[in-house]
């Protein structure tokens, strides 16, 4: 079991699939899940190439999700080996790609391929979705794949994305929901000039401190027992011609909300113009809303992935919302349950991204363990 997931993880690694290629990984997987009797179609978007395998036609309906591009590998020399060149190295695989999330998407693979073989006449279905639209822009990779479903009337009973959820070992963290996403683009108007001469300017620069700084102090909420508070960063900030004696006409400010449901984007939005106002600052605000908050119930799948990676860890993960966004916001909307569960996410989209090969197979049988308890 272990050698299979790791030969397949490596294959995958050294598919070069940066956002939004797939680079030939779906095919690979399309072609294994046929083999194992999967019926396989392809629902690509207009840049995304997305996979649904399904076995079974009944109801309930397990999927498992996962992307298989992923982000740049950055400057190449800085890596101790080449990026798509899987290798093994002081106990751990190297590559991009190997924790975020190649060996989560083999390790779903093998287990559904084990499963079926085991169970082949299970009640209910069991499927695999994938894109190579998660790390980019993800306008039509898994939510291309939920709106195809929703026009079917289709929906999924439990869901287990293979994001990499563990923090200091496999198994210790699993997520049931995350927090929203709200981007903001300020751009504060002021009038250029001499330095020498600032009763002739208007610095969007001076005139923004104040505002931002009370934006960054700020308290929006508190949290419940689901969701940490929610959070103001500011990401960018853009202004002057690089010339020491002349005051910008315009400074860009790149901001982000994370937020929980006790804020709104809407109440964000609001205090966002009130404290700007507040302080006179003349400018353009454009908002994009990236993602909502959603938590899924602590129910069956909850409790029988923590079931499986107990009995094949030792370790009670905790339940958790943090971390960034992923495919689970389009997910839960078609979802009556939905978890994410991966390897240790210390070295995603960094130099040298790697992932312990003991923790490969039992990843594996996590899973299988945890739809072998939803179906068979």
């Amino acid at each position: 079991m272990s050698a299979e997931t790791l030969e397949l993880a490596k294959r995958l690694v050294a598919c070069r699939s940066i956002t939004p290629d797939d680079a030939g990984c779906l095919d690979l997987i399309g072609s294994r899940l046929t083999a194992a009797g999967f019926a396989c179609e392809r629902i690509d978007g207009r840049v995304a190439r997305n996979l649904l395998a399904r076995h079974g036609r009944g109801a309930p309906l397990v999927c498992f999700a996962g992307h298989v591009d992923v982000v740049p590998p950055g400057p190449v020399d800085r890596w101790t080996s080449d990026p798509f060149v899987p290798t093994e190295r002081d106990g751990y695989l190297y590559g991009r790609g190997v924790a975020d999330m190649k060996s989560s998407v083999a390790a779903m693979v093998t287990a559904a391929e084990r499963f079926v073989a085991a169970h082949p006449n299970h009640p209910g279905s069991i499927a695999v979705l994938l894109t190579s639209d998660e790390e980019g822009d993800a306008v039509d990779g898994t939510v291309a794949v939920v709106d195809a479903l929703k026009a079917r009337g289709e929906s999924i009973d439990a869901c287990i994305i293979g994001e990499p959820t563990s923090s200091a070992q496999l198994g210790d963290a699993l997520k049931n929901g995350r927090r929203g996403s709200l981007h903001g683009v300020l751009t504060v108007k002021g009038t250029q000039g001499h330095v020498a001469y600032p009763e002739l300017a208007r610095n969007p620069i001076h005139m923004a401190m104040p505002a931002l700084a009370e934006l960054a102090a700020a308290e929006w909420d508190r949290g419940d027992e689901s969701f940490a508070p929610t959070s103001f960063q500011i990401s960018n900030v853009r202004a002057g011609s690089g010339a020491n004696n002349v005051i910008p006409a315009t400074m860009d400010v790149v901001f982000n909300f994370r937020f929980s449901p006790a804020s709104p984007a809407e109440t964000l939005q609001a205090r966002t113009h009130a404290i700007l106002k507040t302080h006179g600052v003349d400018g353009d605000l454009a908002w994009t809303v990236a993602s909502l908050p959603f938590i899924s119930p602590r129910g069956r799948l909850v409790n029988a992935l923590s079931t499986a990676v107990a009995s094949v860890t030792g370790i009670t993960p905790a339940i958790a919302t943090g971390g960034g966004t992923s495919d689970g916001r389009f997910l839960a909307a078609i979802s009556a349950e939905l978890v994410e569960f991966g390897p240790v996410n210390a070295t995603i989209h960094a130099i040298d991204e790697r992932m312990r090969v003991a923790d490969i197979g039992p990843l594996s049988l996590i899973y299988e363990k945890t739809i072998t308890a939803l179906l068979a």
